[in-house]
């Protein structure tokens, strides 16, 4: 709580089933909502989808895996079989976080690339899933209520590339941006 509103969390709770959390000496050391669902996307019926929710892990934990484990037994917790396709989802607050998805040649969006119609489409949905009210299907931006969520408080190294597919933010609205990719690959066409 002292991380983020109080507010926003509360939202994202109502919005995804799961959270897995994680002690260091008795200490909670970091935390992950997400769910697990499956969905009829477009050209992808019955798709297992994983959406990632807000993450935090305490400092002196961060770059260990802590973060990919906690959001991977969040999902787990639906008790649903993934197939072998899955689409992952987030959304980010910084360029730090969307690192878990660029890693991947499938994620959207891209710097300097147009989304496809096909990705705006399921990226319209997705945002839907996170009862987003307002998306860009040009940019992904998840427009927020007007006023700022509470943005983490923590240092980035990150390089200034890095924050153009966040230029359309507007982090004093308490936009996001909605990032998705593909596990292990994806479908014919994305």
């Amino acid at each position: 709580m002292a991380l983020f509103r109080a507010s926003y969390l509360e939202r994202s709770l109502a919005r995804l089933r799961f959270i897995a959390t994680a002690t260091s000496a008795g200490a909670l050391a970091g935390f992950a909502l997400g769910e697990m669902r499956i969905m009829d996307l477009p050209r992808a019926a019955q798709q297992a989808v994983a959406l990632a929710g807000m993450c935090c892990v305490d400092a002196r934990l961060r770059r260990h895996g802590l973060f990919r484990e906690l959001e991977r037994r969040a999902f787990m917790a639906a008790g649903l079989a993934s197939g072998s396709r899955v689409l992952s989802c987030g959304r980010m607050a910084h360029p730090a976080s969307f690192r878990t998805l660029t890693s991947n040649p499938t994620h959207v969006p891209k710097r300097h690339i147009r989304p496809t119609p096909w990705q705006q489409e399921i990226g319209a949905i997705i945002a839907q899933a996170y009862g987003v009210h307002d998306f860009d299907p040009e940019t992904f931006v998840c427009v927020g209520s007007g006023t700022p969520i509470g943005y983490p408080r923590i240092e980035m190294d990150v390089r200034p590339e890095e924050w153009d597919v966040f230029a359309p933010v507007n982090r004093n609205r308490g936009d996001s941006l909605l990032g998705l990719c593909w596990f292990p690959d994806a479908p014919q066409g994305w």
